[in-house]
């Protein structure tokens, strides 16, 4: 699997140190067990905060055991690349308890499916179907979208994501992505605030899809 688009340092960097939210957490989880560079770079980053840790202390805060049993729900970072039982990744495979058979998918037009993935409050995850040649609508970003291709590949204006690739969008970006012809384009998405649709009709439809 070739790689071409990674999570930015910023991202691994806070995924290293627990404070992402749930959701994009799983998105760094699953996509570091696909991605050798991203593992590498991960790594480093834990040996670092764990140098830290043995030469520095703080007074513990009234919240840190709270925090620190949070986190413990959250998927951890895999090392080593597990071995895969089917489409989905381990990390994202452990969470939905198995693999495409046990997703619970909703349609939302024109053959796209969706389903949303329980996570704490602060950001929201959602697998997506995309069939080939079917694109989403024109929409931009309140806050901050990863996407993380699992299967097919889909394009918009800035690049192509194929298989482990993360696109990584923000309140700066505009775009219409595209499933590729051939196999179905199959996500892990994760998102802080709803999208910006461009066009009446997924505004209108925005509440009920939960997008």
């Amino acid at each position: 699997m070739t790689i071409t688009h990674h999570l930015s340092d910023q991202l691994l960097i806070a995924y290293a140190a627990g404070s992402l939210p749930e959701a994009f957490s799983l998105v760094a989880a699953t996509h570091v067990s696909l991605c050798d560079d991203c593992r590498i770079r991960i790594e480093a980053y834990e040996a670092i905060g764990g140098a830290v840790l043995e030469t520095e202390t703080a007074e513990m805060g009234e919240a840190s055991l709270e925090a620190c049993l949070a986190r413990l729900g959250q998927p951890d970072t895999p090392h080593r690349p597990a071995p895969r039982r089917g489409l989905l990744p381990s990390p994202l495979a452990d969470y939905v308890g198995g693999d495409l058979d046990k997703v619970r998918w909703r349609s939302l037009g024109m053959g796209v499916r969706q389903a949303i993935l329980p996570t704490a409050k602060g950001a929201s995850a959602r697998l997506l179907y995309i069939p080939a040649g079917q694109g989403v609508p024109d929409h931009g970003h309140r806050g901050l979208e990863l996407t993380l291709v699992l299967q097919g590949a889909f394009h918009d204006a800035r690049a192509r994501f194929g298989p482990g690739d993360v696109e990584i969008a923000d309140e700066s970006d505009e775009h219409t992505p595209v499933a590729e012809t051939g196999d179905a384009c199959i996500c892990l998405a994760a998102t802080d605030a709803p999208l910006r649709f461009i066009s009446l009709l997924p505004r209108l439809l925005q509440p009920i899809f939960r997008i």
